[in-house]
């Protein structure tokens, strides 16, 4: 039985410790958050200093719920203790504390929260490219049109900021998109990208809009994401290939080849925290145990996702982040 803390007790812990109660080899022990009413959520030991909680209680892992920018400082003082890291996404939000996140894998096990890399349809995806039964992938599209408002910055003291955040519509919301198309491109030979702050202007510091241009060899990918739609709209994802077209459009994939569609709809746990989040956390937390009680590799450790983390910082180079704020 894996004993196993929460740090940050916010929105997304929710999912977490669900999560890690459900399972049979995990037990939910201690939590931490500044906020002691937070910390104090899930009935557990309750710390508001979470190296406290690293040194007090005995964990064999750690979950970060945290603000992007504690990801990489969190995960090294686990990592220090011997203690094993389940990171939100992103693990870092510079090169310095990618570097940090690496460094601490190699002394314990890391994953990360790309759980969107479990739903059946981008299996199945995957599943179609690596064998080839509709000839090689031409290219790549998706669209990111989400809603985030004035009053989801001003409810927090870190989002919007470059120092704290990181970024805004790609780090935080379309990130997750843009892993699931690297999986399918690989790494990218040509990157290039613009942002814009369209409805948040003298609201956040980050952009709310981003557009993204990749290539590897012959194939084009590009990413729109914007978070100043009117609402929360399924993610889509278009994949050309020389046979077939397959669309993604949240749980439903269509298949079509030879003008004909084939509808498929994936049912996925409905209570896993909103539908836009993606219900893989079971699957992606579940597999990262299973690995480390196997001594297995884990899918979602940092090494398999340099690509995305790679692309997504040269994205934020070209952009021109200011670093200092």
């Amino acid at each position: 039985m894996f004993r196993v803390g929460i740090i940050g007790c916010g929105g997304i812990s929710a999912v977490h410790a669900q999560v890690l109660t459900s399972l049979d080899n995990t037990k939910l022990t201690a939590c931490a958050d500044v906020i002691p009413e937070r910390a104090r959520r899930y009935g557990c030991a309750a710390y508001t200093d979470y190296l406290q909680m690293l040194d007090q209680e005995k964990l064999d892992a750690v979950h970060l719920c945290t603000p992007h920018y504690l990801h990489p400082v969190m995960a090294a003082e686990a990592a220090r203790r011997g203690i094993a890291v389940f990171t939100e996404k992103p693990p870092a939000i510079d090169a310095e504390g990618w570097e940090q996140v690496k460094q601490a894998a190699k002394r314990v096990p890391v994953g990360v929260c790309f759980q969107n890399r479990y739903h059946p349809h981008i299996r199945t995806c995957k599943r179609y490219l690596a064998d080839g039964i509709y000839g090689k992938l031409c290219g790549v599209r998706a669209f990111v049109t989400w809603n985030r408002g004035k009053a989801y910055y001003t409810s927090s003291d870190w989002k919007g900021k470059w120092a704290t955040e990181g970024g805004g519509a790609l780090i935080n919301q379309a990130i997750h998109t843009l892993d699931l198309m690297l999986g399918f491109l690989g790494e990218p030979e040509q990157v290039s990208a613009s942002m814009g702050n369209h409805h948040l202007q003298g609201c956040v510091e980050v952009e709310d809009t981003a557009e993204i241009y990749l290539k590897k060899g012959e194939i084009p990918a590009l990413l729109y994401a914007s978070t100043a739609y009117s609402q929360d709209a399924p993610v889509i994802i278009e994949l050309h290939l020389e046979k077939a077209v397959i669309r993604l459009e949240g749980d439903l994939m269509t298949l079509i080849e030879d003008g004909k569609r084939q509808e498929i709809v994936c049912q996925t746990d409905p209570t896993l925290g909103r539908s836009y989040w993606g219900a893989g956390h079971k699957a992606c937390i579940a597999d990262f145990y299973r690995c480390i009680t196997e001594g297995q590799p884990f899918d979602n450790r940092p090494d398999a996702c340099e690509t995305t983390m790679n692309v997504l910082l040269d994205v934020y180079r070209q952009a021109g982040v200011p670093k200092e704020t």
